[in-house]
């Protein structure tokens, strides 16, 4: 399978979610856009991925390529508590 011809689920996700905002703007102009969709995404995809790794911070780190203190720091952002409350 090559991988530039195929587009994958999520960018086809995130493609029509944003054709989507777009258009229920109605002719009105986005402000932020970036940031907005970057922190749309981004806390959900914490949380997930914590919750996969069954909280093990170290575990979700190297799932995300980022270091476990830029972990750490972005569940402070969006307050996303580290502990299982399961």
């Amino acid at each position: 399978m090559n991988s530039r011809k195929q587009t994958s689920t999520l960018q086809q996700s995130v493609e029509q979610a944003i054709r989507k905002y777009l258009t229920d703007l109605d002719g009105e102009m986005p402000c932020n856009l970036f940031d907005t969709v970057i922190s749309e995404i981004e806390q959900p995809m914490l949380q997930t991925v914590l919750k996969h790794c069954n909280h093990n911070q170290s575990k979700t780190a190297s799932y995300l390529g980022i270091n476990r203190g830029t972990l750490r720091k972005k569940l402070k952002q969006y307050q996303i508590d580290a502990v299982s409350t399961d």
